[in-house]
């Protein structure tokens, strides 16, 4: 017998999408995907393990709120130090930055920490979370990010993953991250 509730729910009661979900709408947008299968990893550290066999960028990607409620998901370079006290003035928040807690993250983003992604744009169709794109990633055509999943890592072209956050309704804001 199944457990009824058990999976998490979005804010709005409704279920989060599942990488199957994601990988269809991909594929009926037109953007390709290459996804690679893993041990989860819930670090950058864990992930360096991989990144040898991957090419393109890889990124670190945090869920940030202010003392007011505004949020972020900021998609950085995977060796960039991001100095949370610097990037509050950047990004116009009111009060100091820290980040979501896992009940925020899965009503707003429907994902588990580790799981992190540009790609749960996709369940906040409501746009509550902005999206802040490192300018570093412009130097590259792939980037890796996982699908919903910290047990993969899809590689997709920079410009398509914009052009998604863009259809979905969160068209990205860049800043120079160091």
């Amino acid at each position: 017998m199944s457990d009824v509730g058990a999976r998490p729910l979005l804010g709005d009661g409704s279920e989060p999408w599942t990488p199957r979900r994601l990988f269809d709408s991909l594929t009926e947008a037109g953007i390709q995907v290459e996804t690679h299968e893993h041990p989860p990893v819930f670090t950058v550290e864990e992930a360096q393990a991989l990144k040898g066999r991957l090419p393109g960028a890889h990124t670190k990607n945090l869920f940030l709120r202010d003392k007011k409620g505004m949020m972020w998901l900021v998609v950085a370079l995977h060796d960039r130090a991001v100095d949370l006290r610097g990037l509050g003035p950047m990004l116009g928040a009111r009060g100091r930055l820290s980040f979501g807690s896992e009940d925020r993250l899965m009503r707003f983003l429907g994902v588990r920490p580790g799981s992190v992604t540009p790609f749960a744009v996709v369940n906040d169709p409501a746009g509550a979370v902005e999206v802040v794109l490192d300018r570093g990633l412009r130097d590259f055509d792939v980037w890796n990010a996982h699908p919903l999943d910290n047990r993969m890592t899809t590689a997709v072209s920079g410009a398509d993953l914009v052009d998604f956050l863009v259809a979905r309704g969160h068209p990205p804001h860049w800043l120079t991250l160091r």
